[in-house]
């Protein structure tokens, strides 16, 4: 007997060496040490300003608002996060090279101005209300193009927009924040005050109390100029571009209306703060928090299609759709299986949501040519972490759902008014009955370890988003 031919490979052609300048180590490395010798240079120009105890002073009292808003920022980034390593970028950048961009083109901007109208005090007040804007709001905006353009698959919405435009601005205002609070206290070690009626106080107050979140609302907006421009189609490149710029522009414009309302009188500052961004921080908040309710309702509504393949089980797509579901998953893992197990659940979690919003973009055509490859990844990704996330995602589903209402019995209406349509009792009523108790529910069952892999990929295609390619296995 011939024995069957041996298969045949296609043979690989031999990639080519990158050259030393698109290896990632080098690139990680130039950009690690600009962001140190930012650091340094920026350092030193507040330390000269600030002196010593100033600087520290200062240090001291602007890293207080910074945890509160990073928290902030990541709980709107709950849903599908991002990796850490993009948000201490970003803040790394706002602090560091942002914050030096600004010095020194302001402080250049500002000193060509007064030189060549010869009058500091207009100088100051152009510098502070149409080039500080402009420059600040740019060297900011610099971060969230570079994470759109080099982590495009960590930037797919509105949220991340958000987040990450948020972050940078933080940073940023960390720096400022340093040089306005240590450059008010040399000022009270001059003059002698002291106490609340000192000027370290009331700039205390103004930009940490009541405006932490200023340079954050500012950039926010070009963050969600570039949000809509992730969310957008491929073939719309004129919006793509024009989304980003527009929230820039109007960014800038916001920053120049906060610098300018000193100028608009006595109390010009808190009217603009009244009026004006006190009601944008709102608006902005409940368009974050109903742009992540419509993340939940995607997660809810392609989920399903694997469940039907057979990767998740029918329960899952409930759990992973809520928050308060998620956080028992999580829970009940830690308690039954430890650490370990409650971050395995997390990674699922978010290795899950992560597929929903992949499929969404494939159904509407902006994937891109690796889609399946990387629906793959994820798929691998939740098969491997089976064992803990599915008992405690199955738990939260259970202990999250909403109550079913049970019909009343026929004896449970008064005489006269018997049944929902009225009328009067029965010939012969019967005798009123307890109400049979609820059956316990089934104590639940580890899911079994042995579960053979898939021997073939269950890839749904965009056409047939609910067609399963073969039996369901649980």
């Amino acid at each position: 007997m011939a024995s069957p031919p041996c298969p045949t490979r296609q043979p690989t052609l031999p990639r080519p060496h990158p050259h030393w300048w698109q290896r990632t180590w080098v690139r990680y490395g130039a950009l690690i040490t600009l962001l140190a010798l930012s650091g340094l240079v920026i350092l030193a120009l507040v330390r000269e300003q600030t002196g010593t105890r100033g600087f520290l002073v200062g240090l001291g009292l602007a890293v207080l608002p910074v945890p509160l808003l990073v928290a902030a920022f990541r709980w709107l980034d709950r849903v599908d996060p991002g990796p850490w390593r993009n948000l201490l970028f970003c803040f790394s950048w706002g602090a560091c090279a942002a914050a030096l961009i600004a010095i020194v083109a302001n402080s250049f901007a500002t000193r060509w101005i007064a030189t060549a109208t010869a009058d500091p005090a207009s100088a100051d007040t152009l510098g502070a209300t149409v080039i500080a804007p402009v420059v600040e709001e740019s060297a900011k905006a610099a971060a969230v193009l570079l994470v759109f353009l080099f982590r495009r698959r960590d930037f797919t919405g509105i949220v991340d927009g958000v987040v990450i435009a948020g972050v940078t601005a933080t940073g940023f205002a960390f720096t400022e924040n340093i040089l306005y609070l240590g450059t008010a206290f040399g000022t009270d070690q001059l003059t002698g005050g002291s106490g609340i009626a000192s000027v370290t106080a009331a700039t205390f107050f103004v930009r940490v109390v009541m405006s932490p979140f200023a340079h954050p609302l500012f950039t926010v907006l070009t963050g969600i100029g570039f949000g809509i421009a992730a969310l957008s189609a491929g073939r719309h490149r004129l919006r793509r571009s024009l989304l980003p710029l527009s929230g820039l522009l109007l960014a800038m414009g916001v920053h120049a209306l906060w610098n300018g309302s000193a100028a608009f009188g006595e109390y010009g500052f808190y009217a603009v703060y009244a009026a004006f961004m006190v009601p944008a921080f709102g608006l902005l908040t409940w368009l974050v928090i109903w742009t992540r309710q419509r993340e939940l309702g995607t997660v809810r509504a392609e989920l399903p299609a694997y469940v039907l393949a057979g990767w998740l089980t029918p329960a899952e797509p409930h759990a992973l759709g809520s928050m308060r579901a998620r956080r028992v998953a999580r829970q009940h893992a830690r308690l039954h299986g430890g650490k370990e197990a409650a971050r395995a659940v997390a990674q699922y979690e978010a290795y899950a949501t992560s597929l929903a919003f992949l499929r969404q973009r494939g159904r509407r055509g902006r994937a891109g040519a690796d889609y399946a490859v990387r629906e793959r990844e994820m798929l691998d990704a939740l098969w491997h972490r089976r064992g803990a996330a599915r008992p405690a995602l199955d738990h939260a589903a259970r202990s999250t759902a909403p109550p079913v209402p049970r019909p009343a019995p026929p004896w449970a209406y008064p005489y006269g008014t018997y049944g929902p349509y009225g009328g009067g009792p029965p010939a012969s009523h019967p005798a009123q009955t307890p109400y049979p108790a609820q059956t316990p529910y089934p104590a639940q069952t580890p899911y079994p370890a042995q579960t053979p892999y898939p021997a073939q990929a269950p890839y749904v295609p965009y056409a047939h988003p609910y067609a399963p390619p073969g039996p369901y296995r649980p």
